[in-house]
C-alpha cells in the first residue's frame, strides 16, 4: 500500500530511482556487458551509423559508442559521488562550526572565506584548478569540490542557527554534554532533511560539470570514455554523423533528470507538511 501511494503521488520520483538504479548497474557491470572494448580502434568501420553490430554506431576512430556510453556512466557516477561527498563533508564541518560557535568564527568562515569563494564562478575555479594540475579523475573531483562546498556550508550554517537554540539542545548543554556530542546527537539529525535533498540535486550538477570540463578537454584524459569527451569528439561530425552526439547527450540528460527527480521526491517526502498535503 505504501509503495502504491508513493507510485501514485510521486511517479517522477519512481522514474528517477529506476533510472539511477539502471545507471548504477551499468557502471558496475560495464566491463562485463559492453559488447566491445570502449577504447578499441577500428578505422574500417569509422562513423558507422547505428546497426545490429553497433547499436549506437561508431565514432571517428571506429570505437563502439554504446560501449563507450556504458563505460562513461562509471566515470560520471564516480565523479558525482566524489564531488558531493567531499563538498558535503567540507560544508558540514565549516558550516557547522560557523553556525554552532558564531561570533568571530562565524565572521571568519561566513563573511570572509565563504564569500570569497562565492565571488568566483565555480566552473571557472574548476577550470583554473584542472588547467594548473592537469586532467585526471582525482584532480577533476578536487576541482569541482573547490567551489561546490560553499553551498552546503551556507545551508548547514543556516540550519544550525535555527536548531541550536531549541529546548532539547539547551537541555543537553545544561546536562554537561560536549559540543561534539550536542552537534552529532542533537543538531545533525534535525538538519539532515534539507542536506539530503541538496546532495541529491548536487549530484545532477556534478554530472553536468564533469561533462562540461570533459567537453573542454579538462576531464579524464583519453582513452577513457567520458560523455562530455564524446560530445567534444562529435562536434566536427554534427551533420554527417549526428548519432555521435545524440546518444551521449541523451545519457547525460537521463542521468541528470534521475537525480533531479529523486531530489524533488525526497523534498516532498521528507517535509511533513507536504506529505500531509499529498497523502503520503
Amino acid at each position: 500500500m505504501a509503495f502504491a501511494r508513493t507510485l501514485r503521488h510521486q511517479p517522477l520520483g519512481v522514474i528517477g530511482v529506476f533510472l539511477l538504479v539502471l545507471f548504477v548497474a551499468i557502471a558496475l557491470l560495464a566491463p562485463a556487458i559492453a559488447p566491445y572494448d570502449p577504447a578499441a580502434i577500428d578505422l574500417y568501420h569509422r562513423l558507422a551509423p547505428p546497426s545490429h553490430a553497433h547499436w549506437f554506431g561508431t565514432d571517428e576512430l571506429g570505437r563502439d559508442i554504446f560501449s563507450r556510453i556504458l563505460s562513461g556512466a562509471r566515470i560520471s557516477l564516480m565523479v558525482a559521488v566524489g564531488v558531493v561527498g567531499l563538498s558535503l563533508s567540507l560544508g558540514l564541518i565549516l558550516g557547522g562550526l560557523s553556525g554552532f560557535y558564531g561570533g568571530r568564527v562565524d565572521t571568519l568562515l561566513n563573511v570572509f572565506v565563504m564569500n570569497a569563494f562565492l565571488s568566483f564562478p565555480g566552473i571557472l575555479l574548476a577550470i583554473a584548478f584542472v588547467a594548473f594540475l592537469g586532467p585526471g579523475l582525482i584532480n577533476l573531483v578536487l576541482a569541482l569540490s573547490i567551489g561546490g562546498w560553499v553551498g552546503y556550508a551556507r545551508l548547514v550554517r543556516a540550519q544550525v542557527l535555527a536548531v541550536k537554540e531549541r529546548e532539547f539542545v539547551e537541555a543537553a548543554r545544561a546536562l554537561g554534554a560536549s559540543d561534539l556530542r550536542i552537534f552529532a546527537r542533537h543538531i545533525l539529525p534535525n538538519i539532515l532533511q534539507p542536506i539530503i535533498v541538496q546532495a541529491a540535486i548536487g549530484m545532477a550538477g556534478a554530472v553536468l560539470a564533469e561533462a562540461t570540463l570533459s567537453f573542454l578537454g579538462l576531464g579524464v584524459p583519453p582513452p577513457a570514455a567520458s560523455w562530455g569527451g564524446m560530445l567534444n569528439d562529435a562536434r566536427s561530425h554534427l551533420f554527417d554523423s549526428p548519432h555521435m552526439i545524440v546518444f551521449p547527450a541523451i545519457a547525460v540528460m537521463l542521468c541528470v533528470l534521475s537525480f533531479n527527480f529523486i531530489g524533488d521526491a525526497l523534498r516532498d517526502y521528507l517535509d511533513p507538511r507536504t506529505r500531509l498535503l499529498i497523502g503520503l
